[in-house]
């Protein structure tokens, strides 16, 4: 691995026909600049996964900018990409905060980067293609969905407690987006916190009193996991989070790879280790769990610019907002109505890109055994079907996930051995390319 990077050209300009190529950057000043860059267009989801969970902003965001680092150290300073919060773990965190607090959460979403970074082993030394297999993009379409829209009722709760000052914000996100193009339309969720924040503030709904305490430099607050073997149930709610992140970094991966125009597939085992390392110690420190970001790729496919040596000056930015309690209080203050207003488009959103997974990847729903997989999960998912067996209690999440695999499964078998449905052909390394440009993460185009 080399960290020292060529200069590209005059280390000012990108031409239309060129791109920055991850072993390159620009001269330091323009290459500090795209950093900040980055920070701004992974801010506005990372620090609302805190807000909505209860965990404590600075902490993420230190453990972001680490886990950035680690990223970058064990893909060999080769893939460019950015570890913020993630949103799949919400669902999960949720109920086990209920039945545990938040040490509870830590130690699932231990479990999960484990899980991950065992998967990235696996894909390291077998290769992805087993991934196609067990979710085809019916699958992986619909366990992405079903965990956006089975998030519904905690924005409509948040909705509910300041209603105003939640349709103020969802409509300056709508707005924003459909006015603005490139960084500032990518912005919208940022944007819309922003505007909400203040019409809450005029409001007199914002309480200011611990920013004013806050010291700005200090270390964040440290929470450590706590594991109760009797709460298996709550584990494996986290584990279908794992399906997702996995369908979600391959798709980074081949997203990348096709900007750039490198075959970046042997680095997916890699990308998958890092991030479940880098989860496993966000847990470990009382940080939200990690995953690869949409935004950035955005800011990427936008600037041309896809050194790595930006994402190095965004992890140290972000390390160093994360040792500012200040920052952190400010963003604790964030009251509910605007997090409604918020949730209300995030959550639809990631809802969304599970359907354009099946958009890109042409899912034939004309076939019953995709019908009955999207179906059959979504519902599950939507409902919160929930079962108790032995003592433990599985929530809508995992019975949807489940289903989606097992129905699918089922009937690719018996159709196939009937003869009454042909093998579907796997998805072309361009679909998923298509499709992996656009993460379980909002944005806002």
């Amino acid at each position: 691995m080399a960290l020292g990077w060529k200069l590209h050209g005059d280390g000012a300009t990108v031409s239309s026909s060129t791109i920055v190529a991850p072993d390159e950057r620009l001269s330091w000043g323009r290459t500090i600049g795209l950093g900040v860059q980055h920070v701004v267009a992974m801010f506005g989801a990372t620090f609302l996964v805190p807000l909505i969970t209860g965990f404590p902003p600075s902490t993420t965001l230190l453990f972001s900018g680490i886990g950035t680092i680690l990223f970058l150290l064990i893909t060999g300073n080769r893939l460019p990409s950015y570890l913020g919060s993630s949103f799949a773990f919400l669902a999960p965190i949720g109920a086990a905060t209920k039945i545990g607090g938040i040490p509870l959460a830590l130690s699932g979403i231990i479990v999960v980067g484990v899980l991950l970074a065992i998967v990235g082993a696996i894909v390291h030394l077998a290769g992805a293609g087993w991934i196609d297999r067990l979710m085809p993009p019916v699958v992986s379409g619909a366990i992405v969905a079903l965990i956006g829209f089975n998030l519904a009722p905690a924005a409509r709760d948040n909705f509910t407690k300041a209603p105003v000052v939640a349709l103020i914000t969802l409509a300056a996100i709508i707005l924003v987006t459909v006015l603005f193009k490139g960084l500032i339309g990518r912005l919208s969720i940022v944007i819309g916190v922003a505007v909400g924040y203040v019409a809450a503030l005029v409001g007199g709904q914002v309480d200011l009193s611990k920013v004013g305490e806050a010291a700005w430099i200090g270390l964040p607050t440290f929470t450590a996991p706590a594991f109760d073997a009797g709460q298996l149930a709550v584990y494996l709610g986290f584990v279908p989070v794992v399906l997702a992140l996995v369908a979600e970094n391959v798709g980074h991966v081949k997203g990348v790879g096709q900007l750039t125009g490198r075959d970046l597939t042997p680095l997916t085992g890699r990308a998958l280790f890092a991030d479940g390392v880098s989860t496993v110690l966000a847990g470990a420190g009382g940080g939200s769990a990690t995953t690869t970001y949409g935004e950035n790729i955005g800011v990427m496919a936008a600037t041309r610019v896809f050194s790595t040596a930006a994402y190095w000056v965004a992890a140290i930015v972000a390390i160093l907002l994360g040792l500012s309690p200040k920052v952190g209080m400010i963003i604790s203050s964030v009251p509910a109505g605007v997090l409604g207003g918020a949730t209300t488009a995030l959550y639809g959103l990631i809802g969304v890109i599970g359907i354009r997974i099946w958009v890109e990847n042409r899912v034939d729903f004309a076939k019953p055994k995709n019908q009955l997989t999207a179906g059959i999960a979504l519902i599950m998912g939507i409902a919160d079907f929930t079962f108790s067996f032995g003592g433990a209690t599985f929530g809508g999440i995992i019975v949807g996930t489940i289903a989606a695999i097992v129905v699918y499964h089922l009937m690719d078998l018996v159709g196939r051995a009937r003869g009454t449905d042909p093998a579907t052909p796997e998805a072309s390394d361009q679909a998923h390319a298509a499709t992996g440009a656009v993460p379980a993460e909002p944005r806002a185009d």
